[in-house]
């Protein structure tokens, strides 16, 4: 079983050729990108791997090709040029068509920070929503990956998975990882956070000092965007009445909106997101630097509840 302190970059690479030497029917497309890491996988299934150079487009139409003869395509590089570039490749060709595979991406959100905002991808998760037969997921360990991606790969639908460079840290047991359905890392009475990704690390730290003002986090962490939990979250809502999610994505077309949206009928709930604002991030700095500029930490979150909640009534 990975570690906890496992990159899920490695990770990816390990599942291919884990995956590979059992299924001959996986092969592995890049964009000049992970040559090191995927070195096992290329070495053993030589006539699997294609590095299709710096031409988005092209991977994913080709791996559309591979698809309708039976196969399971990887494309895989960095998430603004495979995502964004290629969006109309990915729509007409996987998703109007309905064939399967899955898209595999690095760079998420500010994580290339230092390469700026044309190596940012902060709204794919908003452009994916719009289309149908479509999976996606945002692995925040090495496991998740590894237990995501066996899960999913072989199915008929187009499934994502936003890799992080940062993980959250927490070790789940592997049969809490199920596509689809999120964990309750903690239970809480008055307030619910929902994080995705790297962030959960930032809602726990956050416990002790939002319990000192009165608050009891219920925590809900979310690995798959698509399909949602809606139960566990509608469960959670209906329960504190409040709700704030935690997220690295713009907050248009996020897992705010959808959160909204799941919760909008139960009455008086307020609802609110720690997100990414609306505008291109145009500072240089480290990801941990965007996080505190953003208030994507423990402290922003604790910021957040008492700039919208205030004290517990």
């Amino acid at each position: 079983m990975p570690s906890v302190d496992k990159e899920i970059r490695q990770q990816f690479a390990d599942t291919m050729a884990d995956v590979g030497a059992t299924d001959e029917r996986l092969i592995v497309l890049v964009g000049d990108i992970s040559h090191g890491v995927l070195t096992p996988f290329r070495e053993q299934f030589p006539e699997r791997y294609f590095n299709v150079g710096i031409l988005e487009a092209a991977i994913i139409t080709m791996s559309a090709g591979l698809a309708a003869t039976g196969h399971h395509p990887v494309m895989h590089t960095i998430a603004p040029f495979l995502v964004e570039r290629a969006f109309e490749q990915i729509k007409l060709d996987f998703c109007y068509q309905g064939f399967g595979g899955n898209l595999v991406t690095v760079g998420s959100a500010f994580d290339y920070s230092n390469l700026g905002s044309t190596h940012h991808c902060y709204g794919e998760f908003a452009l994916l929503k719009t289309l149908q037969n479509i999976e996606i997921t945002y692995p925040g360990s090495a496991l998740e990956f590894d237990l995501l991606f066996k899960q999913a790969y072989a199915n008929d639908l187009l499934t994502t998975y936003r890799v992080p460079g940062a993980s959250h840290g927490v070790e789940f047991s592997p049969d809490e990882i199920v596509l689809g359905k999120a964990i309750k890392v903690r239970e809480g009475t008055n307030l619910t956070i929902i994080a995705c990704g790297p962030q959960l690390k930032s809602a726990l730290e956050a416990v002790d000092r939002l319990q000192s003002s009165g608050w009891d986090p219920e925590i809900i962490y979310v690995h798959t965007i698509r399909p949602l939990d809606v139960e566990m979250i509608r469960d959670s809502v209906s329960k504190t009445g409040r709700v704030l999610t935690v997220e690295e994505h713009m907050e248009s077309g996020g897992l705010g909106d959808d959160v909204l949206r799941a919760t909008r009928d139960l009455g008086n709930v307020r609802s609110a997101s720690l997100s990414i604002p609306d505008r291109f991030i145009t500072e240089y700095g480290e990801y941990e630097e965007h996080c505190q500029a953003l208030g994507l930490t423990a402290d922003g979150i604790v910021t957040k509840v008492a700039d919208w909640l205030g004290s517990v009534t």
